[in-house]
């Protein structure tokens, strides 16, 4: 039986994760606990109109890869995917429905303001650049509002 008292208890800003500080009453050993409240699961509606449900680590996946060889920790990665997801959260609202697109966009914010290099290989990616103009394009709207 685990026999612990908690001593602190935090949600995060959109009220989906609670994180709880704990303390084992036998030994006096501190531990952190995470708790995630299940919702009915988020569906992407993708540009052919088929839904699926959402995939946290496909996010994951895609952020890892335009941030590798930058000096990006797993933590930071983890913080941006639940930053975006925390956001696709809100913007679903009841319907619990999001497009493909707006995850696309959530993610470029979120990036932008993280990291320049991450934000422009992503980009790249999800707005299927065909040519070298249009990644100038992309660096030169950076540097103008940057």
């Amino acid at each position: 039986m685990n026999d612990d008292k908690v001593l602190e208890s935090r949600t995060n800003h959109a009220g989906t994760v609670i994180r709880r500080r704990r303390e084992c009453l036998a030994c006096g050993y501190r531990f952190t606990s995470y708790e995630k409240t299940e919702d009915k699961p988020l569906m992407v509606i993708k540009r052919s109109g088929r839904r699926e449900p959402f995939d946290e680590a496909k996010l994951e996946r895609s952020i890892t890869v335009c941030t590798e060889k930058l000096p990006v920790s797993q933590v930071q990665i983890e913080q941006i995917v639940d930053e975006v997801e925390a956001s696709l959260n809100l913007k679903a609202g009841t319907t619990r429905e999001i497009t493909s697109k707006a995850i696309g966009d959530e993610t470029l914010r979120a990036l932008r303001k993280f990291n320049e290099v991450a934000y422009v290989r992503f980009a790249a990616v999800y707005r299927a650049y065909t040519s070298l103009d249009q990644f100038i394009h992309e660096i030169e709207s950076l540097a103008h509002s940057g």
